[in-house]
């Protein structure tokens, strides 16, 4: 009885309840969506298969222009306050200067950690005589953080590289 009943119930149930199925085929074209086939087949994108994709269309604001390869100067959203030659020079310095200290500050921590570290052999403290693991975990940390330092100190000298050379 249960069996026929379920049936009988999605047959009674109006067509505006039921799942919505698939009408169309999705192609992906990079970071693009498209229903339009010929315009799909003609970039070479994939079809989508599996999983429910919704695409919604947007429209650009007016005057926008489209995206280009690259090459386009950055320029600041509308709206933004405009900012004198001088004061975008103070605030590059001033940039300059704290990424500077901060960089001073990374390669201080960074001798202090390759000296405790002892070319991976530093002392032993307290009970990492009797228990040697407790020392390779020790040795183990000591090197990842060598190596996170390490990673800071380039990121710090890439942002300094980035800044406008300093005036004289």
């Amino acid at each position: 009885m249960k069996k026929l009943l379920f049936p009988l119930l999605l047959l009674m149930l109006p067509p505006a309840l039921l799942p919505a199925q698939a009408q169309e085929r999705v192609w992906r074209c990079g970071n693009e969506y498209t229903n339009n086939a010929a315009d799909a087949q003609r970039r070479g994108c994939k079809v989508m298969e599996g999983g429910n994709v919704t695409v919604v269309q947007g429209a650009r604001p007016p005057g926008a222009a489209a995206p280009s390869g690259g090459g386009a100067a950055a320029r600041a959203p509308a709206g933004s306050p405009r900012v004198e030659g001088s004061d975008q020079r103070a605030r590059d310095g001033e940039a300059r200067a704290v990424l500077q200290s901060e960089l001073r500050k990374a390669e201080a921590r960074q001798a202090e950690l390759l000296k405790d570290y002892n070319n991976g052999e530093p002392e032993k403290q307290g009970g990492e005589a009797r228990n040697y693991q407790k020392y390779l975990d020790r040795v183990a940390d000591m090197k990842a953080e060598i190596a996170r330092n390490e990673s800071d100190i380039a990121g710090i000298r890439r942002e300094i590289g980035r800044l406008p050379p300093a005036a004289p």
